[in-house]
């Protein structure tokens, strides 16, 4: 089944052509991976498909009865919405009902007028098993990292705003649903729980993402904007690659014959006089078509990379017991370390658990609370933030890279001019002088690492370098990096990317010591399958034998800790009943406001108790 059609699709910015008379449908079940270079138009086509942007020209239908949900970059929210009642903000009956029980059981203690409505709400939500729904909800928020669900919006960093964006998407269970980068500010363990839920989801998908361990695994489909048109592949990232190389050097052949037919049709055309039949008007109009094809641009814009590295002391870095904490909340504590020349590092952890603190402890941007950074004389950092650049207004993009530096030296020794070295990162000379506020999201990005690497530094740190590049720079990037001769620190959430360029890891995870663990992201992650399936083994075995077996680093529950294990089994069976038990008074029918409002509060106090014996219950029962 046809779930959307576009037709014949054209868009232009002024003289900026973004594409062109472009086709194409998504149906059932697809799963397509929308590609293309910083600027091509991916998310303007997007915004189009969801009917927030008109084309020039053409147009786009979507199916009757077709649910449609789409999620930006930067999704919005209304003013003053908690987190639950922005995932919550819906037209269908069952979020407007759910969101109408959670307000209830906050404001039935004060009002008792309110407490009047939960008899109705709760036998409605009876019918719609709107419990499991709501169960839903907070499962979601919770894989993606949102725990306090009353936290207004307004007070979420633009990270957190797109994961309960995504939260609200994928709740909505749409038919359709538009992605532009669903995997920025997402940890890994949040990438690979929406990995495996989309590729297991009845959904159709488009989307944007530049994550091609999440290509390989999602997509079915890929289509590339390219040359203000589309180019689709039926299959994964590896198999666009491969047939990409075919089509371009096909094209560059189909050039080169219709250059030679060209050049005789030209002679025909020169031999003509002016006044010529009607009969060689199809050679005339012919000679149009071969001339255009003859006359394609198909030169790449290619990314070039090349600075000189700055020689490394003896002393690099060195990092003297440092530790910091945000109030109660300890990031890392008494941390030492020596950074070697060429050192390759990535660290991973969970958003909040202190990576890009670290970094700013590292850069100097933030003073530890104990202990100290030395750097050694000949360092010289270079440092790209995971916040979007900000730019002055009205700036243009030469005026960026010249304020910085006039003259560039290459890695050859050879100096260059900054429009030169524009013109290497794919900014041709009309968009120098063009103002930085009318750049792509990914644009901007790029001029954010031209003025790193312009600085020629031996120490780099990429926090999240990956976020709204293009592919193409993503994979010009990786050559560069595999080369660079001095020290690369990265945090990023792109597999591929850590899997290339990293030898070892710091791991953060809250609350426990910073782990330096050697091996790239996979070899990590197989290592931690590797534990869990042995406590998964160890917790099904109950052999005497075997419960002796320790597993090096591997703590089991003291005396003290089965006790408390077994007693939040019984007392979340008696928490369970007593629930019920509110909820058989709550539909009873009682008239009595005072009555109602006392099971409402006593409830709500009963849902806190479960949840948090809950949690208590699975982190216990992880120790065996």
């Amino acid at each position: 089944m046809n779930y959307l059609s576009v037709d014949r699709v054209s868009k232009a910015y002024g003289a900026r052509v973004l594409f062109k008379d472009i086709s194409f449908g998504i149906d059932q079940g697809q799963k397509i991976a929308l590609v293309g270079v910083n600027g091509s138009g991916k998310s303007t086509l997007l915004k189009i498909l969801a009917g927030l942007d008109t084309p020039d020209s053409g147009e786009v239908v979507v199916a009757n009865d077709i649910k449609l949900t789409y999620l930006g970059q930067q999704p919005d929210f209304a003013p003053g919405q908690s987190v639950l009642e922005a995932v919550l903000d819906s037209d269908d009956e069952v979020p407007v009902l759910v969101k109408a029980y959670e307000k209830c059981l906050a404001e039935a203690q004060k009002d008792a007028k309110v407490a009047e409505k939960m008899t109705t709400l709760i036998s409605r939500m009876d019918e719609l098993d709107a419990w499991n729904y709501e169960g839903q909800v907070k499962e979601i928020l919770g894989k993606l990292g949102i725990d306090d669900h009353q936290q207004p919006i307004a007070e979420l960093s633009g990270g957190q705003k797109k994961r309960v964006g995504l939260a609200k998407t994928l709740i909505e269970k749409p038919d359709l649903v538009i992605l532009d980068e669903p995997t920025n500010h997402l940890d890994l363990d949040a990438i690979e729980w929406l990995e495996d839920y989309l590729s297991q989801s009845q959904m159709a998908i488009i989307m944007v993402t530049h994550d091609r361990f999440f290509l390989e695994s999602v997509t079915n489909e890929i289509i590339e904007l390219d040359q203000f048109q589309i180019f689709k592949y039926s299959g994964n990232y590896s198999y666009f690659l491969e047939k990409k190389a075919e089509r371009e050097q096909q094209q560059l052949a189909e050039k080169e014959k219709a250059k030679n037919l060209y050049n005789k049709e030209l002679e025909w055309i020169r031999r003509q006089p002016k006044a010529r039949g009607t009969k060689a008007k199809y050679r005339i109009d012919a000679f149009q078509e071969v001339k255009e094809k003859a006359h394609q641009n198909f030169e790449k814009q290619s990314l070039e990379l090349d600075i000189k590295t700055r020689r490394q002391g003896g002393k690099i870095l060195e990092v003297e017991a440092i530790s910091k904490s945000y109030g109660d909340k300890v990031l890392f504590e008494n941390f030492s370390y020596t950074f070697k020349k060429g050192e390759r590092l990535g660290i991973v952890g969970k958003n909040g658990t202190g990576k890009s603190t670290f970094l700013n402890v590292l850069t100097g941007q933030i003073k530890p609370d104990t202990g100290e950074v030395v750097k050694g004389d000949t360092i010289v950092m270079g440092y790209y933030r995971q916040r979007e650049p900000e730019f002055k207004a009205g700036q243009k993009v030469i005026d960026v890279v010249q304020s910085i530096a006039e003259v560039i030296t290459l890695s050859d020794g050879k100096t260059i001019t900054a429009s030169k070295f524009l013109s290497m990162f794919n900014f041709s000379p009309p968009a120098q002088y063009d103002y930085v506020d009318n750049l792509s999201g990914g644009e901007k990005r790029r001029l954010q690492l031209l003025c790193v690497l312009v600085q020629n530094p031996n120490f780099l740190i990429l926090d999240e370098p990956t976020n709204d590049l293009d592919l193409i720079t993503l994979r010009t990037l990786e050559d560069f990096l595999s080369q660079f001769q001095g020290c690369l620190i990265i945090v990023s959430h792109d597999r591929y990317f850590m899997d290339r360029l990293v030898d070892h890891l710091f791991v953060f995870d809250e609350g426990k010591a910073v782990q330096d663990f050697t091996g790239n992201y996979s070899v990590y992650r197989e290592h931690i399958r590797a534990q869990d399936a042995q406590k998964v083994e160890q917790s099904k075995t109950v052999q005497p034998k075997v419960e002796k077996v320790k597993v090096e680093g591997q703590r089991k529950m003291s005396y003290k800790e089965k006790r408390e294990f077994e007693s939040l089994e019984v007392e979340l069976d008696e928490l369970a009943k007593k629930k019920a038990e509110l909820l058989e008074h709550l539909n009873s029918g009682e008239q009595d406001h005072t009555k109602l409002s006392e099971w409402a509060g006593a409830l709500k106090k009963t849902e806190e108790a479960i949840d948090e014996r809950e949690m208590r219950w699975l982190e216990l029962s992880e120790l065996g």
